[in-house]
């Protein structure tokens, strides 16, 4: 673990993407940077300090999950997240939660594996290479030719090109073993016919010169993994380093036994030596979940926290509680976290070559309906955010290859058309200008100045941002010099702010 990540850097690094929940972030906080601090005590003492596991409380959508996620990518740790209602108590057909342990191993394989991988990319890339030009020139062909090809295949002129290369034939899907138990959980028959002897069959494929270059630089990347190796130290890991994260553990605080259904209490005992410390059987080894960090989670709007077994409460000592999110927490969610909900339609609608702007009037109109919403329906809290933007952008993610390169211009004589204007309404310029509000609290947007801070900052000026750069539009400069033009309709909120910005823009004013 990194040693820079103090706990005020870790609050401040999920600050980043999560609004609010400051004692859920500074909970989560200790208990990670607790793992370095036991890292640095001797053998003795670190072997007796365990996690002190933590158990979240608060509605739905209100960032229980994200704050692990986060923390977990910020740790570079195995993290799986479990719904604690998919498991059965054992001796009941279903998953047993032992296969919790086992999802965090394969997870911890997966990321030790990608980080191997990375690591001997560059060896593997050359090889692939050669393995390609042999498949496409031949093993005698020259060196020119070779170098003529590598050329094409580096530019990507070959992609589309057919291929039949020699490669390790695909795994089957695994399978589980009747009568196994779950004790090793899914087994590969394929695999294990493999080391049985000795060697991993080889099938001629043809494909595609792309699709090709990336699986013989993933064949070769394997190649030069130690497995065995590999696996030991992903085993340490989801030991050492591994985050569980059990959701929905307020559904299974009752038990029920009626109409056969399968009791919640059994499925609580079979989580407490979990959670105490026990070992699990793996097909990589046994792991001891000692070390293993566990953030439970629940909504509690039925049962309490009171209602779990007192054992189970006392392995999750660390309690916190997470707030419902509001208007301005979903404004703040919108507008200040990094890769925002809005910042990403923007970056999926450019793409198409389609730019949106959501001014602060707008991401404050989206969060009041947001808010409004959850108050009138079920409240989902921030995930409404997603369902109004969908709403919003239906039309324009539709048609975005259609409107592809329009202007302010186009967009405003559609809307004129629509509305059956008799006027011809021209926008001053296809380029933005924005009206900054220069107050003694620093330039403030004019929305932002009006909405957010309600125009009570003193006002020292304006500037307008773009203007100097901006073009008037041919039609606008055209109609204003017509000889025939009689009037222009202008509609200020404020002549400051709206006629200026127009006068601004070079070659407007006379």
């Amino acid at each position: 673990m990194n040693p820079a990540l103090t706990p005020k850097a870790i609050v401040a690094a999920l600050d980043e993407h999560i609004i609010g929940q400051k004692d859920a972030k500074r909970a989560v906080a200790v208990a990670l940077r607790n793992r370095w601090r036991r890292q640095q005590l001797s053998p003795e003492l670190r072997d007796e300090v365990t996690p002190k596991n933590i158990l979240m409380i608060g509605p739905t959508g209100c960032g229980k999950t994200e704050i692990s996620r986060r923390l977990a990518k910020l740790a570079d740790a195995p993290f799986v997240k479990v719904e604690a209602t998919k498991f059965t108590e054992v001796g009941y057909v279903g998953r047993d939660v032992e296969q919790i342990v086992r999802d965090l191993v394969e997870e911890a394989v997966r990321l030790e594996r990608d980080r191997r991988r990375e690591a001997v990319r560059l060896a593997a890339s050359e090889a692939a290479m050669e393995r390609l030009l042999d498949a496409l020139t031949g093993k005698e062909s020259s060196q020119a030719t070779r170098l003529s090809y590598r050329q094409r295949i580096e530019s990507d002129q070959m992609n589309e090109a057919e291929v039949e290369i020699e490669m390790a034939d695909a795994p089957s899907m695994p399978m589980e073993i009747p009568g196994m138990g779950g004790q090793i959980g899914m087994i590969n028959l394929s695999e294990m016919m493999g080391k049985a002897f000795g060697q991993q069959q080889k099938k001629r494929r043809k494909l595609r010169v792309a699709d090709a270059w990336d699986k013989l630089v993933e064949e070769e990347q394997d190649k030069r993994l130690d497995t065995d190796d590999l696996n030991r130290v992903a085993l340490g890991q989801a030991e050492q380093n591994g985050i569980v994260f059990l959701d929905e553990v307020d559904k299974i605080a009752v038990s029920d036994v009626r109409g056969g259904s399968v009791s919640r209490e059994g499925v609580q005992r079979d989580l407490l030596p979990l959670i105490e410390g026990t070992t699990v059987a793996t097909k990589y080894g046994p792991l001891k979940t000692d070390h293993i960090l566990f953030i439970a989670s629940g909504a509690f709007h039925v049962a309490k926290p009171s209602d779990l077994l007192p054992e189970l409460q006392g392995r999750l000592p660390i309690r916190v509680e997470l707030k419902g999110l509001t208007e301005a927490d979903f404004v703040a969610i919108l507008s200040d976290t990094k890769a925002s909900l809005a910042e990403q339609y923007k970056a999926l609608l450019a793409t198409e070559g389609v730019t949106i702007d959501l001014t602060t009037s707008g991401i404050r109109a989206v969060a009041r309906i947001a808010a409004e919403v959850n108050e009138s329906v079920e409240n989902i809290g921030a995930r409404r955010l997603q369902t109004v933007m969908e709403k919003l952008l239906e039309d324009v993610s539709f048609d975005a290859e259609d409107r592809a390169g329009e202007t302010l211009a186009s967009v405003t004589a559609d809307i004129a058309r629509r509305l059956k204007a008799r006027g011809r309404i021209l926008p001053m310029s296809d380029d933005p200008v924005r009206t900054q509000v220069m107050t003694a609290d620093g330039p403030l947007d004019f929305q932002r100045y009006f909405v957010e801070f309600q125009c009570a900052p003193a006002v020292t000026g304006f500037r307008f941002a773009g203007a100097d750069n901006a073009t008037a539009h041919p039609a606008f400069l055209a109609l204003l010099h017509d000889p025939r033009l009689r009037a222009v309709v202008i509609c200020p909120s404020n002549p400051f702010i709206s006629i200026d910005p127009i006068l601004a823009i070079p070659g407007v004013r006379a």
